[in-house]
């Protein structure tokens, strides 16, 4: 069983900034790729920005440069600093997670989400 705790949502005035944590925990051997999507309402979930295993990351277009996706694979946890955040940001970040077991099997785990909310 593996969980996912996130944690560091909020509320925030436009340019400020957020930093999300994810912390796993559970039966994860070896680390695929960890990142974060978000879910705005009435929009599909997107990709915000993920870090693989093999060493390359990720961002979307709308968030590069602003957004930097770090991980400490020690802690097993992965981290999102929000930089100039904008309004258009405002949406539910999920954690994301894909690992091997002690199996050898991939899996994909998400976790419950951290509202954060971009306004005046």
């Amino acid at each position: 069983q593996v969980q996912l705790e996130e944690s560091g949502g909020g509320l925030v005035q436009p340019g400020g900034s957020l930093r999300l944590s994810c912390a796993a925990s559970g039966n994860i051997f070896r680390f695929n790729a960890m990142g974060w999507y978000r879910q705005a309402p009435g929009k599909e979930r997107e990709l915000v920005a993920a870090s693989f295993s093999s060493g390359p990351t990720t961002y979307a277009d709308s968030v590069q440069g602003r957004f930097i996706i770090s991980r400490d694979n020690a802690l097993k946890s992965v981290y999102l600093q929000m930089n100039s955040l904008k309004p258009e940001d405002t949406a539910v970040y999920y954690c994301n997670v894909r690992g091997y077991d002690s199996d050898g099997d991939l899996n994909e785990y998400w976790g419950q989400g951290t509202q954060v909310t971009v306004a005046s």
